[in-house]
C-alpha cells in the first residue's frame, strides 16, 4: 500500500536506495527538494534533509512557507518524496510552485503510486483546513498532469512553462 510517512533515519537505507534511483537530482524537482545545499545519498544528506524538513514543518526559513515533507513509501521501500505546502505566501508558490509537489522514482513510475500518494497529501490538506490546493506540473509532463486530472485537478491555465491546476481536497462521491 502507498503511504506517506516523515523522514526519518530508521529508513536510511531505503531513502538512499530511493535517490539513487534518479538519474539527477533535477528529477526529483517536482517534489520541492530543492532548497538542501548538499545534497546526496549519504548519511549526512539524510540527516541534513531530516533537521530541514523538521525546520520547515515548525520554523521555516524566511521566504519560505511551513510545509510537511514526507517520504512516499510502498511495502518498505521508499518510492518517492512529496511536499505539502500550507500556504501560497510568496509570488513563487502563487504561480509555479502551488501547494503540493512530488516526485516518484524512475523504477517505480506508470503504477498508480503517484495518484495514491497525491490523495494522501489532498487527504492531509483537507485536515488542515486548506479547501482548495494549486498543484502545477511542468507542460510537457503529460503523466503528471493525468496525475492531477485523475484526483479532481482543474485545468486553470499556463505560466512560465507550468500547467496550474485547482484541486478540491473534500472527497466527492
Amino acid at each position: 500500500m502507498t503511504e506517506l510517512v516523515e523522514p526519518a533515519l530508521e529508513l536510511y537505507s531505503a531513502w538512499a536506495e530511493c535517490v539513487a534511483d534518479y538519474d539527477r537530482y533535477d528529477d526529483m524537482n517536482g517534489s520541492g527538494w530543492w532548497w538542501i545545499d548538499a545534497f546526496g545519498a549519504d548519511l549526512d544528506s539524510c540527516r541534513a534533509l531530516i533537521a530541514k524538513a523538521d525546520q520547515l514543518r515548525t520554523n521555516p526559513p524566511e521566504g519560505l512557507v511551513v510545509s510537511d515533507c514526507y517520504w512516499i513509501a510502498h511495502g518498505g521501500e521508499v518510492i518517492g518524496f512529496l511536499m505539502l505546502r500550507r500556504s501560497l505566501d510568496n509570488e513563487f508558490l502563487r504561480t509555479e510552485g502551488g501547494h503540493i509537489g512530488y516526485s516518484i522514482r524512475p523504477s517505480h513510475r506508470r503504477r498508480g503510486h503517484a495518484s495514491r500518494a497525491l490523495r494522501l497529501a489532498l487527504d492531509a490538506a483537507n485536515s488542515l483546513g486548506i479547501d482548495r490546493v494549486l498543484i502545477t506540473c511542468e507542460e510537457e509532463n503529460v503523466a503528471s498532469a493525468r496525475t492531477i486530472e485523475s484526483q479532481g485537478g482543474v485545468f486553470e491555465s499556463t505560466y512560465a512553462g507550468k500547467r496550474r491546476y485547482w484541486v478540491e481536497t473534500a472527497v466527492v462521491d
